[in-house]
């Protein structure tokens, strides 16, 4: 079966101003669906048919850079949404605060390491919130659509968080601070939707 492109869970303008409706729409209908459509043709008579975006990830072979980009694109976006809401941000409660500062020394100190993966990523690229088996946290970034669930890709782990960095998910609005907007973006985060990404992977 297919690859279809997720429908938001919110209105494109749902998440403004941190994120500005036009950006939504051109990042989500246009870049997103690029990426469905793409991962579609590059699995297209292939033995990965059939198989979930996570086994694909999994056995992905890096040197073939039509799958590695598409699926990368497809899961990464998928999950960037499913990590935002509108009136968001604040802090996770529970077991996942809990791991955060076990892992990090505390939650401020988590944003802070997190920010910097984010703002320092030379070029385009993804910031990750990464979950292991028993529950340890890492914070890391990859470049352009790879992610950690690829072979090779030294951070690890689950990816229960992540922001794109990427050029077209802020400069609409923002142009060329990407401080600014790895900002804003900790006003839209759902913590909720990340807990529950914990729960099921640590």
């Amino acid at each position: 079966m297919a690859f279809e492109l997720p429908t938001l869970p919110y209105a494109h303008d749902a998440l403004e101003p941190h994120i500005d409706a036009r950006t939504m729409e051109i990042h989500h209908g246009k870049h997103h669906a690029g990426y469905t459509a793409n991962l579609n043709a590059a699995i297209a008579g292939t033995d990965l048919e059939g198989h979930n975006i996570e086994a694909i990830l999994a056995n992905c072979d890096m040197n073939n850079k039509g799958l590695r980009n598409n699926a990368g694109g497809f899961y990464n976006h998928s999950l960037f949404w499913s990590v935002m809401q509108p009136n968001g941000g604040g802090n996770p409660q529970g077991a996942l605060a809990q791991a955060i500062d076990d892992s990090f020394g505390g939650f401020d100190q988590f944003k802070e390491l997190f920010s910097a993966a984010a703002k320092t990523q030379f070029g385009s690229g993804w910031a990750w919130l990464c979950v292991h088996k028993g529950g340890k946290l890492d914070v890391c970034s990859t470049a352009n659509q790879d992610n950690p669930l690829m072979p090779g890709i030294t951070c690890g782990g689950t990816p229960i968080l992540g922001l794109d960095v990427w050029e077209h998910a802020y400069y609409l609005n923002y142009q060329n601070r990407r401080p600014d907007y790895v900002s804003a973006f900790f006003n839209v985060i759902n913590w909720d939707a990340v807990a529950q990404r914990f729960e099921a992977n640590k």
